[in-house]
């Protein structure tokens, strides 16, 4: 079954050569079924893709917009990647820093 995750996911990549997306994201799920080959049915699963996986991120990142900007972590995109292909993994807590909000008066800065 690895076998058969590894080609699939090397086959897209090929096909989508000018995506770097696609490379970038095939290149962790190829790294993380090398590691759990146990979840390389997951992958293999009919219909589901390398492409469908980011647009899965896409559609997450719309989710948490703030100010029309939607943004996912490293940590929350592969979540969301593994989620779509229905591999069963815990999500990450949200890494975002919340920025400390500081008043200060022209006085304070001279």
């Amino acid at each position: 079954m690895l076998q058969q995750a590894l080609q699939k996911l090397q086959k897209e990549i090929g096909e989508k050569a000018g995506d770097v997306y696609v490379s970038h994201v095939g290149a962790y799920l190829i790294k993380y079924v090398r590691q759990h080959p146990e979840h390389a049915v997951f992958i293999v699963a009919d219909g589901k893709t390398i492409t469908g996986s980011l647009a899965a991120m896409k559609e997450e990142a719309r989710k948490r917009q703030t100010n029309g900007i939607g943004v996912l972590s490293d940590e929350e995109g592969y979540a969301v990647v593994l989620k779509y292909f229905g591999v069963p993994v815990r999500q990450p807590a949200s890494t975002a820093i919340q920025p400390e909000l500081t008043t200060s008066s022209i006085d304070d800065l001279l």
